[in-house]
């Protein structure tokens, strides 16, 4: 099985030293298995070490993972540190805090058929995982699952994405030097090392990314019956109505919007409001990107540039025929594209077929809250929807109405902040969810841990052969139950 995860041009030419290593990829993951088997990643304290070694690892090299996003995807420092290197120090922190506690073996009441006796789950680690990341935040989506994984107390083969090139080769010389390299390592590569990756047998699979390829990761799957989680995508939208203050609403979308060049997975893909209200909407987009960007954003340093020349041309692509509000410039040979606004977006346009992942926000117009929620429901379900409006009753019409991976009042994105929240889609959009403790139960199994003394034998009341008092004590017992 094959699997195309980028949507540039397949290698042509590999060197001795990648076809190498790619050879080695099933001894990588024997040594893996041998590391757990023997026991080395269960204790508490080695994963507490190795937490602590991720944290030592950001904090002393972040000039070079800053540089790295720089080269990679034209990242801000500023929104590196807020979306990808501080996000996950506040995961390790969280973590580092709660994992005794999360660890802890939970008691649950056993019944009075089998007393004396005592019950209780017992988190253990799956085994062996392997965690596939994405390019957009090639620090976080590669790092905040890896640090669920090894407080779980699993070994990990991390893969990070070939499309953020230089954030790659620092995690790979990085890995080396802080990790337990005998329980933790990096395959670097592209599509020939992934799909070789999935022909081995791992104990969860951890996959971000888009639906196609999460669909191919599933099938590998189904080989071994390993567990997946699918971290996927899809059109978030937002939902304006008149009870909110517009412009305050301008600064939240186009900051949820166009971080990181639109390239996020939770960003607002697009909005749903009505004529009037988009006709008092639009002028205030304009103004708040140029507050935010400039008059010219191809000259700030605070906006990012589209990855690569694929997804350059399927975005501008996308902009054929629309009417513009603002932005819609681009530049092929630097991949800028303007924050670009689209208004009276048809609902069948190519820009509304899928995911767009890139900086367009089109404005598509609604005759009311009903038909925004029935052209919301009519598709996948999305991995947030965001809704800006003061109404309690229009609050609770997309809370019972609608389903989606989250639901947000008043902001985008931001959610991914509170760490007791899980993350994720469900649906098209994903499915298991992440973050604080959710992480460290994703990459563990609950273990039912049933304890009864053999002295008094309470159970031969429940012995055959059944005698007629046994029968009628049984179904006396069962109906008090009910």
């Amino acid at each position: 099985m094959s699997i195309d995860a980028s949507p540039v041009a397949p290698e042509t030419h590999r060197s001795a030293v990648a076809d190498a290593a790619l050879r080695d990829i099933p001894g990588v993951v024997t040594q893996l298995r041998a590391t757990f088997d023997a026991g080395l990643t269960k204790p508490y304290a080695w994963r507490i070490r190795q937490l602590k070694a991720l944290k030592a690892l950001l904090l002393e090299n972040t000039p070079a993972i800053e540089g790295a996003l720089l080269a990679d995807l034209a990242k801000n420092p500023a929104e590196a540190q807020l979306t990808e290197i501080g996000f996950v120090l506040a995961e390790i922190e969280h973590t580092i805090s709660n994992l005794k506690s999360w660890l802890r073996p939970k008691r649950v009441p056993s019944p009075l058929l089998i007393a004396p006796a005592s019950a209780k789950t017992v988190r253990e680690p799956l085994g062996v995982v392997l965690v596939i990341a994405p390019w957009n935040y090639p620090v976080q989506l590669l790092l905040v699952p890896i640090v669920g994984a090894l407080a779980a107390g699993n070994a990990v083969l991390a893969k990070p994405s070939e499309l953020a090139p230089a954030t790659s080769a620092v995690f790979a010389h990085l890995f080396e030097q802080y990790f337990d390299s005998r329980a933790v390592t990096i395959v670097e590569g592209g599509v020939p090392e992934t799909t070789e990756l999935l022909k081995q047998r791992f104990d969860h699979i951890f996959y971000t990314g888009n639906g196609r390829v999460g669909r191919i990761v599933m099938q590998a799957a189904v080989e071994n019956l390993t567990p997946i989680t699918l971290e996927l995508g899809g059109k978030s939208p937002v939902y304006v109505d008149d009870t909110v203050d517009l412009r305050v609403v301008a600064h939240r979308v186009a900051w949820g919007k166009f971080m990181n060049a639109g390239q996020t997975c939770v960003a607002p893909d697009y909005l749903l409001t009505t004529p009037a209200i988009a006709a008092k909407l639009e002028p205030l987009l304009v103004e708040v990107i140029a507050e935010f960007y400039g008059s010219n954003p191809a000259q700030s340093d605070s906006y990012g540039r589209i990855v690569n020349d694929g997804q350059f041309e399927r975005l501008t692509g996308l902009l054929a025929g629309e009417d513009v509000v603002t932005g819609g410039d681009s530049d092929a040979r630097t991949r800028y594209l303007a924050p670009t606004v689209l208004r009276g977006v048809s609902r069948d346009a190519p820009v509304m077929a899928q995911e767009i992942f890139g900086p367009i926000l089109p404005i598509v117009t609604v005759n009311s809250l009903d038909d925004a929620i029935a052209h919301i429901n009519a598709g996948d379900k999305p991995l947030a929807l965001y809704v800006f409006s003061d109404s309690k009753a229009v609050r609770r019409r997309f809370i019972t109405g609608t389903s989606s991976g989250a639901l947000a009042f008043g902001v985008p994105a931001a959610h991914l902040l509170v760490q007791g929240l899980p993350f994720g889609g469900v649906g098209a959009s994903g499915m298991g969810a992440y973050h604080g403790e959710r992480s460290v139960a994703v990459f563990s199994h609950d273990k039912a841990v049933l304890s009864k003394s053999l002295k008094p034998d309470t159970f031969n009341l429940v012995y055959p052969p059944f005698t007629h008092k046994k029968d009628a004590f049984i179904r006396g017992f069962l109906r008090k139950l009910t």
